[in-house]
């Protein structure tokens, strides 16, 4: 029999009962809803709303049910509606009437959104221990390649060349936003329900603070309407994960990119790819495609937790059931995309010659060319029409700007002396840009020591 089933005089249909369970869904908070049940049934007996035996005995019936659940030696039953019916109904089967007073002066309305809480408030954890694995990673491919040099885009063009170290410290600046807001997030998920009921408060004395304090709350929720209806948590999780998957999709689709014929600029490990079914010769990167496509799936999530709360009246509504399949789904895929991606990077290898071979086509330096200029006391402005024309030469002509004869470049600026052929090469295009954030090798070392949280002097570690 349902525990909540004295008012009904029909069983509701079986149709009805699958539609309605969740159990499939929210078995897996069954650690946070019984340790959540074990501090509002010590509350209770604290505040005398239950004698201190029925406490103690609800507490050890509870426990006896982790224990068994976390070993196999008991399961939750689909006929039990949700997590939160399971465990109420196996402790009631083990101690009997004692454990038909656990659920006083709480609703399920409250104990659901403690329980997503304390999950989330876990999975936020876990998250922000697999960015961290991720940076380290990202930081030693880029420390072992701080003097690799390759194009840098714009538009899908070549642009200027780059340290390929400082490229990949763009990303690991990504990932350390993404680390920072989950840990704001966290702030926001840390405020405990528990307390206000189905959605007005209890008559019953309550200490809500103890509890708070008894599974590591920061605060309580100080409007009870709200604190049954809120998902914003749920929400700023989602959404935060997907700006994680949206970085990770970027990042894929370089990697992809950077692996083909074309490029070459990358060989990624055979642990991470897969082959054709009728091509021999291919080697897919799989991993990395497969990360920009759950980026889909995870932003899918996000649409699907917002466009399913924006029009709910306050306070809690069976809508919000479906809350915890899409951001479960959404944590799960994020995870699993976070330590394939990782893996996957340290096992990449890196072809250097062939990144600095793709900076010599292109006109890469022309920037420098103008800057050369400006230094010699030409305007920008004028140097910039100058080098455009030079460019248009070079194409007619097959050759690199550095190819060009001396008195080339002089007919089109008599500023161009013999040193022009030093400050525009490769090398010195990276090294010169030493501005703070810049490409420049040494700027490099000192971004890779900040984000390893050392300090470094004239690019050596002190």
């Amino acid at each position: 029999m349902k525990l909540w089933a004295g008012r009904f005089q029909n069983d509701t249909s079986a149709l009805m009962d699958d539609f309605n369970s969740s159990i499939a869904v929210d078995s897996r908070m069954y650690k946070q809803d019984i340790q959540g049940s074990i501090a509002h049934a010590k509350m209770l007996a604290k505040c005398g709303i239950i004698t201190a035996a029925e406490g103690t005995e609800i507490c050890e019936g509870l426990m006896s049910i982790l224990n068994d659940l976390r070993n196999g030696a008991a399961a939750l039953s689909v006929d039990a509606e949700d997590v939160h019916m399971n465990v109420e109904a196996l402790l009631i089967q083990r101690i009997g009437e004692a454990g038909k007073r656990l659920h006083t002066a709480r609703s399920r309305n409250d104990q659901v959104a403690l329980d997503v809480r304390m999950y989330l408030r876990d999975a936020a954890e876990e998250i922000s221990a697999l960015l961290e694995a991720l940076q380290s990673e990202l930081l030693d491919v880029a420390e072992a390649n701080v003097d690799v040099i390759l194009p840098g885009y714009t538009h899908m063009q070549r642009a200027q060349p780059i340290s390929f170290a400082h490229h990949l410290l763009a990303y690991c600046e990504m990932f350390s936003r993404d680390a920072e807001r989950i840990g704001e997030a966290k702030k926001r998920i840390n405020v405990m329900p528990l307390g206000a009921g189905a959605l007005a408060g209890t008559t019953y004395p309550i200490d809500r603070e103890y509890v708070a304090k008894e599974l590591g709350f920061d605060a309580v929720c100080l409007n009870s309407i709200d604190a049954v209806s809120d998902r914003d948590f749920v929400l700023e999780f989602g959404f935060d994960l997907s700006l994680v998957m949206m970085h990770l999709s970027r990042f894929s689709e370089e990697i992809i990119l950077w692996s083909t014929t074309e490029f070459g600029f990358i060989t990624l490990d055979d642990a991470y790819s897969t082959g054709s079914s009728i091509m021999p010769q291919k080697k897919n990167p799989d991993a990395a495609e497969l990360v920009r496509g759950k980026t889909g799936r995870v932003f899918g999530d996000l649409m699907g937790l917002l466009t399913m709360m924006k029009g709910l009246p306050l306070a809690y509504n069976k809508d919000m059931q479906e809350d915890k399949e899409l951001v479960f789904d959404s944590l799960d895929t994020v995870a699993m995309c976070l330590r394939v991606f990782t893996d996957m990077l340290k096992t990449m290898k890196v072809n250097k010659g062939a990144m600095l071979q793709a900076t010599l086509d292109g006109f890469l330096n022309a920037t420098d060319l103008a800057d050369y200029l400006v230094t010699k006391g030409e305007s920008f402005r004028n140097a910039h029409e100058i080098v455009g024309r030079i460019v248009v030469a070079c194409e007619k002509q097959g050759k690199r700007i550095s190819d060009m004869p001396l008195e080339v470049l002089r007919e089109s600026s008599p500023l161009v002396e013999p040193d022009v052929y030093e400050a525009i090469s490769i090398e010195n295009c990276v090294s010169r840009r030493k501005t703070s954030g810049g490409t420049a090798f040494d700027e490099v070392r000192k971004q890779l020591a900040r984000l390893r949280g050392t300090s470094i002097e004239n690019g050596k570690e002190i």
